[in-house]
C-alpha cells in the first residue's frame, strides 16, 4: 500500500505545527548546503528554503506518490530526489543543515544512524530532527497490541514493527558523543481534539498503519481496519475526545 498524499495532507495542520516548532531552533547562517530527510511532498522543505532564502535545500524521500507533488515546487534554490536515507550514508557529502521532520522514526538503529547522519556536517553545521514518541502515544500502543494478536499475528506471519525511537536521555546521550554541542532534548504534546472516531483512525492511517496493511490481503485489511476502529472506540469513549500525541524534538550543532 503506497502513501497517499491526500489523505497525509488531511491533517497538514496538526503535522505543521511541530515542523515550524523545529525549524525556529534553527540558527540562521548564510548560503547553507541543507538536506531534508524524507521531505515528502515537499511543502515544508519550499517553506525552509523561503526562510532561509540564500541557501539551497536538497529534499529526498523513498515515496514516488510524495514526491510526485513536489516536484512541482523546484527551483534553483530546492530540489528533490528519490532516495532511501540509507543511500546517503556513507556517501562523502556534507551539509550545514541536517533536518527531518517525521521521518526517522521508520528507520531502526537510531544510537549508528544518528552518529551517522550527524557525521555529515560540516563545523558549524546544524542538526535538527522531531519524531513522534511512538511507544507512549496512545493509537500507536493499540496498533502494536492488535498486530500481535490472532488473526492478524498470523496473517503477517508474526511479522510486527516495535518503535525504535529512544528515550531523551540516550538521545542527548548519542547527540553529545557525536560531538554536538548547544544542545535542545524535549517532548512536547501536540493535542488532537477529534469530533469522531474516524479522525483518530485516519491520522494513524496515513502513516503507521501502511506497513502492516501492505502485507496484508483485500479482505483481510478489511478485519484489520474494523478491529483498530473498534479498538479506537473502546479507548475514547467520550467526543470529542483529545488525543495528546507526543512527539520528540532534537537540536544541536558542530562546534565550527
Amino acid at each position: 500500500m503506497p502513501w497517499n498524499p491526500d489523505l497525509y495532507n488531511r491533517f497538514k495542520d496538526l503535522r505543521d505545527r511541530p515542523f515550524y516548532d523545529l525549524a525556529d531552533l534553527i540558527v540562521t547562517v548564510k548560503g547553507m548546503k541543507a538536506l531534508d530527510l524524507g521531505c515528502g511532498t515537499g511543502s515544508q522543505t519550499a517553506v525552509l528554503a523561503d526562510r532561509f532564502g540564500d541557501s539551497v535545500f536538497m529534499g529526498v524521500d523513498a515515496s514516488a506518490e510524495m514526491l510526485a507533488k513536489a516536484d512541482v515546487l523546484a527551483h534553483s534554490r530546492l530540489s528533490f530526489q528519490r532516495l532511501e536515507i540509507q543511500e546517503l550514508l556513507g556517501s562523502n557529502e556534507k551539509f550545514d543543515l541536517i533536518f527531518s521532520n517525521a521521518a526517522l522514526q521508520w528507520l531502526d538503529g537510531h544510537e549508528l544512524l544518528f552518529r551517522d547522519l550527524i557525521g555529515m556536517l560540516n563545523p558549524g553545521g546544524q542538526f535538527a530532527v522531531q519524531m513522534p514518541v511512538q511507544k507512549e502515544n496512545v493509537l500507536n500502543v493499540l496498533l502494536l497490541e492488535l498486530v500481535q494478536q490472532e488473526p492478524f499475528s498470523a496473517w503477517l506471519d508474526g511479522w510486527y514493527r516495535p518503535s525504535p525511537v529512544l528515550s531523551m536521555d540516550d538521545y542527548a546521550q548519542v547527540m553529545f558523543a557525536a560531538g554536538l554541542e548547544n544542545l535542545v532534548v524535549m517532548t512536547k504534546v501536540y493535542p488532537i481534539i477529534a469530533n469522531d472516531h474516524e479522525t483518530l483512525y485516519d491520522f494513524i492511517a496515513s502513516s503507521a498503519l501502511i506497513p502492516y496493511m501492505e502485507r496484508l490481503a483485500a479482505p483481510q485489511q478489511l478485519e484489520l481496519t474494523q478491529a483498530f476502529k473498534y479498538r479506537i472506540a473502546e479507548r475514547f469513549v467520550e467526543l470529542p475526545a483529545i488525543y495528546a500525541f507526543k512527539r520528540l524534538l532534537l537540536y544541536g550543532r558542530k562546534p565550527v
